[in-house]
């Protein structure tokens, strides 16, 4: 760390003793994956579409730290959201009946003096958490366009007026709520957690016709790897249920979900259109919330938080939608503001999991730091998988964690299964064996296949190599490191083990 770099982290120190970032406002976009402008690159390479627009969340990239390999633990909205809200690795939606009654992320600022608001989908829709509000959490209404048969529609704009999108009723109540804040009355001299979730670009795509327009059809291409992996185990497939089953329009085309079986042509070109539209839509209204922070003068007290739930396939390896444990479905985008240190824009290639959001916010503000769970942690109330990445604010190329860790449930020939997923700088690995919800423990005699994609050589995961006797080696190193679990690959924790190969 150099001098003036030293400087600033005591000058931190003072801000946050004088509470100088005293609220966060934590954004959750539903199913975006890190292709954005900023996030464009060696860290998602696809080639296949123009960059899309999104000037709002690229700028606020600008000013933050942009956390290019962030890594959820489970690539569906659900357990994803409560993975990182208690910075536990969850597969449960109801945690607090069937996990734990574990303090969660807005309820430990509501604890230490915040006022907690939760605006839109934080947890999953229709999933309700007094103990983490200040005041019941609000989700608007959804219109007739939000809900539909079809998979995707633009909208006319003059329609809109009389009957607006969710994220546009979203966006005005958290800008009102924002508005609340800096004019005091209720809230005079509180300091806020506010979370805003925005539904779009979760199916059906839907947006605004004008954003249709930013993507003529003739700019779109199919994926190039439209197929799945050479040797890919039968397990790690995903039959695309949602937009298979839910939308009449995909349902009436040719589209079965079987391996290789893709959608026509003319049609994987309008979702992926319509998907890129229903981004730069969600991308315009975080930008509603964004001006009014500033212009309330909000921003230079307020750290910012702006994540993706988790990635999406637009018809790459022939899957749509999250539901695996590819790198699409698995790396989400995650962006991190904090006034005064982050302002000339930052960026960080270390590898980062879903589980680190909690401790890392609770530290950005200057609360009472959360401890590393035991390994009996079921009536904690209060710890974490994860760990603070604080230090890669200060120091992008810190040593830091090393691998990632994230999963996925199959049920096959009346057999549990589950995969677990390891991500490292170089590779993913990735082992399915069959998986008790008794003891909540796979068996790791009994697999039901084996990946390992290598990304030097192929970043699109096409050609799985766990068979190839040039990789025995590493797979052998690999699935030591699998099985030893989240604790030996703790920076806090250093636990001992071989040395991590790739």
């Amino acid at each position: 760390m150099n001098r003036a770099h030293t400087l600033l982290f005591l000058l931190y120190g003072f801000f946050l003793q004088c509470g100088a970032r005293k609220n966060v406002l934590f954004i959750i976009v539903d199913d975006l994956r890190p292709d954005l402008g900023c996030f464009r690159g060696a860290d998602f390479p696809t080639h296949d579409d123009p960059p899309p627009h999104t000037p709002h969340m690229d700028a606020l990239a600008g000013s933050s730290l942009l956390v290019r390999r962030a890594y959820v633990q489970q690539a569906v909205c659900s357990p994803s959201r409560t993975s990182f809200l208690t910075g536990y690795i969850l597969l449960i939606t109801h945690f607090r009946s069937a996990g734990g009654n574990f303090t969660t992320l807005p309820q430990y600022f509501r604890n230490h003096g915040r006022r907690s608001i939760g605006i839109g989908k934080i947890f999953h829709q229709g999933i309700k958490d007094p103990l983490s509000w200040s005041e019941p959490d609000i989700y608007p209404g959804s219109s007739n366009w939000d809900r539909q048969n079809a998979s995707w529609q633009f909208v006319p704009d003059n329609l809109l007026h009389a009957n607006p999108l969710i994220d546009y009723k979203i966006a005005q109540s958290a800008t009102k709520k924002l508005g609340e804040f800096a004019t005091g009355g209720k809230y005079a001299h509180t300091p806020f957690f506010l979370a805003v979730g925005f539904i779009r670009p979760h199916l059906p795509f839907v947006s605004p016709a004008s954003f249709g327009d930013l993507y003529p059809l003739n700019t779109l291409k199919l994926p190039s790897n439209n197929k799945a992996p050479v040797g890919m185990p039968e397990v790690a497939w995903f039959k695309s249920n949602e937009i298979r089953t839910q939308y009449e329009d995909i349902h009436r085309s040719s589209f079965t979900g079987e391996i290789n079986n893709t959608i026509p042509n003319n049609i994987a070109l309008d979702l992926r259109r319509a998907y890129y539209s229903a981004v730069s839509w969600v991308d315009s209204q975080v930008g509603v919330v964004l001006d009014e922070l500033n212009r309330l003068g909000l921003a230079d007290s307020t750290v910012i938080s702006l994540v993706g739930d988790h990635g999406w396939q637009l018809g790459e390896h022939g899957i749509w939608g999250k539901s695996t444990n590819f790198e699409l479905a698995t790396h989400a985008p995650m962006i991190l503001k904090i006034p005064g240190l982050t302002d000339s824009g930052l960026s960080t290639r270390r590898i980062v999991e879903f589980v680190d959001l909690f401790p890392t916010l609770v530290e950005a503000v200057g609360l009472p730091k959360v401890s590393i769970c035991p390994e009996n942690s079921a009536h904690v109330s209060t710890c974490t998988e994860g760990e603070s990445f604080m230090p890669l604010v200060h120091n992008t190329s810190a040593d830091w964690k090393h691998v990632a860790f994230s999963q996925y449930q199959r049920h096959q020939h009346r057999t549990n299964i589950m995969g677990y997923s390891l991500r490292t700088e170089r590779y993913r690995y990735t082992e399915w064996p069959e998986f008790s919800y008794q003891t909540f423990k796979p068996d790791w005699t009994k697999l039901h296949g084996v990946e390992l994609y290598d990304h030097t050589v192929d970043p699109d995961e096409n050609h799985n190599r766990a068979d190839d006797t040039a990789y025995a080696t590493l797979r052998a190193n690999l699935s030591w490191r699998l099985h030893a679990g989240w604790r030996h690959a703790s920076p806090s924790l250093h636990q001992a083990g071989p040395a991590l190969v790739g």
